[in-house]
């Protein structure tokens, strides 16, 4: 997905004059926060999102960080109180770039939001160890929430490039096979009884 430059730094912030300290826009932008332990734990609570086009092509994306794994749109809750609705529309526009909105307009990558359905299904998983520094201290499961999204076959999908490598569509149970998550599998599969 084309990004506006600048993306990923910090912007200028006028602060009060502390000496010599004092930055200014002709010193350029602020480096990127590395502390990591400044950063608020994941929540775990997660949505998936089974994207497809009416004919039951579904869109699985290659993860950029194991390349190989392919997977379905997914995503942490960014606030307690985020609505998991709200959490699958911003993950969609995150890693595709196709905008979930009431109202679509002819010839933008949007779709309606009654095209997006909460299936109703949860799954409870093991989070992987290597992960587990995301998350508060103690916590080892996550829910993930299923929802699909239908939209047409020539919608332009995106990728944010830190995310994902590639995107394909494929048949449904073609996709199923090619998730590396049981849980994605399942919920492909699961596909038909939706539509």
């Amino acid at each position: 997905m084309s990004r506006p430059s600048g993306i990923g730094l910090a912007p200028t912030v006028d602060r009060p004059h502390l000496g010599h300290n004092r930055r200014s826009d002709a010193d350029g932008p602020e480096p990127l926060e590395t502390d990591l332990s400044a950063r608020p734990y994941k929540i775990p609570e997660s949505v998936l999102v089974v994207i497809h086009t009416p004919d039951l092509q579904v869109l699985l994306l290659e993860r950029a960080d194991q390349p190989g794994f392919w997977q379905s749109v997914t995503g942490s809750k960014d606030r307690a109180d985020e609505a998991l609705a709200l959490t699958a529309v911003r993950e969609v526009g995150e890693e595709t770039g196709i905008r979930v909105v009431a109202a679509p307009r002819p010839g933008e990558p949007e779709v309606g939001l009654d095209r997006l359905r909460d299936w109703g299904l949860r799954n409870v998983y093991e989070i992987y160890p290597v992960w587990r520094h995301r998350y508060a201290p103690g916590v080892t499961h996550n829910t993930e929430h299923v929802f699909g999204l239908q939209v047409p076959r020539d919608i332009p999908v995106w990728l944010a490039p830190r995310e994902h490598l590639r995107h394909e569509w494929l048949p449904w149970r073609e996709a199923a096979d090619r998730c590396f998550s049981p849980s994605n599998a399942e919920a492909i599969l699961q596909l038909p009884r939706f539509v």
